[in-house]
């Protein structure tokens, strides 16, 4: 396993391509952006201007020429044979590409902000449904996905960017997005020379803890790196997951062992495409080990519950370089009085507590507490009383209506 002189694991690719215009050049650059045509992008596309800008998708300087994008959706590898399992691409409809026919050079636009700039190498047509089979599985227009795919413009641009501090303005819970940058300096200050991450959009529930603490046996450290950007409607919303997982860390957690930051990227829901692509940024945040579920990034009932380990198999361990520790679905089991998994249980389901997020999500909304054995009461006491506040806050805007 590589390690930069700091003796941290090298980023993929050797090294960190931050995207950020410099300090000394922003605001001049910023200028000359205004005078570009602008084109506006979704909140997606802003996820991954911001993980250019700060290096999380190293060795990537922008979104993706014709020649790169094919062979990521055909073989998970960019065109020089690294590894790389998601396409990252800048979508525009016909009538934005005529406008900006011709430009070498144009502006980014999020919510009335210029975000970034971007030069324009290569335009072209993709094959949207030999993608969405290639990268998601299927062609499902109910994939949530797949449906991004299907919907977003019929042209794709690539080329390098250059992201502005406007793109970073307004972000969930920027104080806790720590750059790859900054989470290598906080592993080498804490000396920690080996780092498993986590990465999740939900609650952290007695699995979790169990995978992670299970992982933190064999560590210096673990990042909990939960994901902020854009997810389903229905999962719990980035702030009131903050607060659950500030108070699982400080309640169950050894302070000086663990690092909670937010990861700025947008669900694909990919399965397990999008378990080497979690893998493959958090090598580049500095650290050695990731930890993969149950049907990780799954959606729906579109992938096997393990595919998301098993396609780590497809490569041989130094093309990844960050060493995946894969586990079995876990839970509580009465008999053993303790967590477990099916390595280590011998008990029938029955003797289980097991719940999907479904039953949580209506027994929260319900005001029924999950039971202990599998999630704690503190987080199960912040998720309803912020599912009430919701429900209330909504029952005032009608009234006011």
């Amino acid at each position: 396993m590589s390690r930069t002189p700091d003796a941290l694991i090298a980023p993929h690719g050797g090294a960190l391509i931050e995207r950020l215009a410099s300090p000394q050049h922003h605001d001049a650059l910023l200028d000359e952006a205004r005078e570009l045509p602008e084109v506006e992008i979704d909140s997606r596309t802003l996820s991954d201007l911001r993980l250019l800008g700060n290096g999380a998708l190293s060795p990537l300087d922008g979104f993706m020429s014709e020649e790169r994008y094919t062979s990521v959706v055909e073989d998970m590898r960019l065109e020089n044979g690294l590894v790389w399992s998601i396409p990252i691409t800048l979508c525009l409809d016909s009538v934005t590409f005529g406008e900006i026919r011709g430009n070498e050079r144009i502006a980014l636009n999020h919510d009335g902000k210029i975000v970034a700039v971007m030069e324009i190498h290569d335009a072209y047509r993709p094959a949207k449904v030999n993608e969405a089979r290639k990268v998601y599985g299927v062609d499902d227009p109910a994939h949530p996905g797949v449906k991004v795919v299907y919907e977003a413009g019929e042209h794709y641009l690539g080329g390098p960017v250059t992201v502005f501090q406007s793109a970073y303005e307004g972000a969930e819970l920027l104080a806790y997005q720590r750059s790859p940058r900054e989470t290598r300096a906080a592993f080498t200050e804490r000396e920690w020379r080996s780092v498993v991450a986590f990465q999740t959009r939900n609650p952290i529930h007695r699995a979790h803890e169990y995978l992670q603490k299970c992982a933190l046996e064999m560590v210096d450290g673990l990042l909990v790196h939960p994901l902020v950007g854009e997810t389903k409607s229905d999962d719990v919303d980035a702030l009131t997951r903050f607060v659950c997982y500030e108070r699982i860390l400080s309640d169950y957690y050894p302070a000086e062992r663990v690092l909670l930051s937010a990861f700025p990227a947008s669900m694909r829901y990919a399965g397990p495409r999008e378990a080497v692509f979690h893998a493959l940024c958090r090598k580049n945040y500095g650290c050695t080990h990731f930890i993969v579920g149950r049907d990780h990034a799954g959606v729906g009932n579109y992938y096997g519950t393990y595919d998301s380990q098993l396609v780590f198999q497809r490569f041989e361990p130094h093309e990844i370089g960050i060493v995946p520790l894969t586990f079995e679905h876990a839970f509580y089991c009465r008999s053993c009085s303790g967590m477990a998994s099916a390595k280590t249980c011998p008990h029938s389901s029955e003797h289980h507590v097991f719940l999907s997020g479904t039953k949580v999500r209506q027994m929260v909304q319900q005001g029924i507490a999950p039971p202990p054995e599998f999630t704690r009461p503190e987080v199960a006491e912040i998720l309803i009383n912020a599912h009430q506040t919701v429900v209330q806050s909504s029952a005032g805007r009608s009234n006011h209506g």
